[in-house]
């Protein structure tokens, strides 16, 4: 069975790599769109953790409450310093670490 190349029988290398970037930029386009957090829904993920430590704390103890709101810190902090590392400064890096510990919320 023979496959039909866009392209023709004479497949052209040049032209396949351009198809080929072309639709992974389209597919990786398409990806972040899905994937996008927004400020929104960031807060409305720390409204959850608000809440759930407040649960957990009343119906298990103080203590895993605490650690439920410290899990949460943490991993904000680790967010915040890669963004730092990578060398994003500023209100622009605490932006993001929020919105990766946090924007989670937005399948919710």
């Amino acid at each position: 069975m023979m496959e039909q190349w866009p392209e023709g029988p004479a497949v052209d290398p040049k032209a396949t790599r351009e198809r080929y970037a072309s639709d992974m930029r389209a597919s990786r386009k398409a990806l972040r769109e899905v994937i996008r957090a927004d400020l929104s829904a960031a807060h409305f993920g720390l409204g959850v953790v608000v809440v759930a430590s407040a649960a957990v704390g009343l119906f298990a103890g103080a203590i895993a409450g605490a650690l439920v709101a410290g899990f949460f810190a943490a991993l904000f902090l680790a967010a915040l310093a890669v963004m730092l590392l990578r060398g994003i400064r500023g209100i622009d890096a605490g932006r993001r670490a929020y919105l990766f510990t946090f924007g989670w919320a937005n399948w919710v």
